[in-house]
């Protein structure tokens, strides 16, 4: 027996309001809101469900764990994603691969391929 992945969630100190980042980002919507203390979106086309959870602390330090999202065109997702509220922190590449290293409205590290 093997688990297997579920779901990915973000901490915050607002899922209601990251909530329109990420729905515009992803182009999903809420699927479920637990009070605004939990909402679950539901999963893009062939994603799995991201999870948005209020916590009273404020992100300190990189994330040790962050998603990392593809796309066709990385610059123009780029853009797009910074126009939606992210800040663009870094841009890396290795031979084969490049990314690019964003961070969300409240400070959440991802990361966009192409």
């Amino acid at each position: 027996m093997a688990i297997h992945m579920g779901m990915i969630t973000i901490d915050c100190a607002d899922p209601r309001d990251l909530a329109r980042f990420w729905t515009a980002a992803l182009g999903t919507q809420v699927a479920q809101d637990y009070g605004g203390e939990f909402l679950v979106l539901a999963p893009p086309e062939g994603g799995l469900p991201l999870g948005l959870q209020r916590v009273p602390e404020a992100r300190a330090g990189k994330n040790r764990v962050h998603v990392d999202f593809g796309g066709d065109d990385r610059a123009a997702e780029v853009k797009r994603l910074v126009e939606l509220g992210a800040k663009e922190v870094a841009e890396h590449s290795v031979p084969g691969l490049a990314w690019t290293v964003l961070t969300d409205p409240e400070g959440n590290e991802f990361c966009v391929s192409g």
